[in-house]
């Protein structure tokens, strides 16, 4: 299956935390001495694509949406959304 044709939904072993205005991801099956390096810091285009995961639409239907949001070439921005999808399943597995 194409990358841009998954759908994901977020794992219940990863949950989000606001601080400071910040969101934050965690996963909660992390060793304790290695949480610090699976933490996920959102900046603004990785926040944006967080709140549309949600176990429906594919990842060409959530660039689509950021596209629209974002002036910034499709490539790019398809690479930086399939790169934090990625990160995230790293980090979950």
């Amino acid at each position: 299956m194409n990358r841009l044709e998954r759908i994901y939904a977020k794992s219940k072993d990863l949950v989000e935390r606001e601080i400071e205005g910040e969101i934050i991801i965690v996963p909660l099956t992390s060793g304790i001495g290695d949480l610090e390096d699976e933490l996920f810091s959102l900046n603004e285009v990785r926040r944006d694509v967080w709140a549309r995961i949600d176990g429906k639409k594919p990842v060409s239907e959530i660039v689509k949406e950021l596209e629209e949001i974002y002036e910034t070439d499709r490539e790019k921005l398809t690479s930086d959304v399939l790169g934090f999808l990625g990160e995230l399943e790293k980090g979950n597995s």
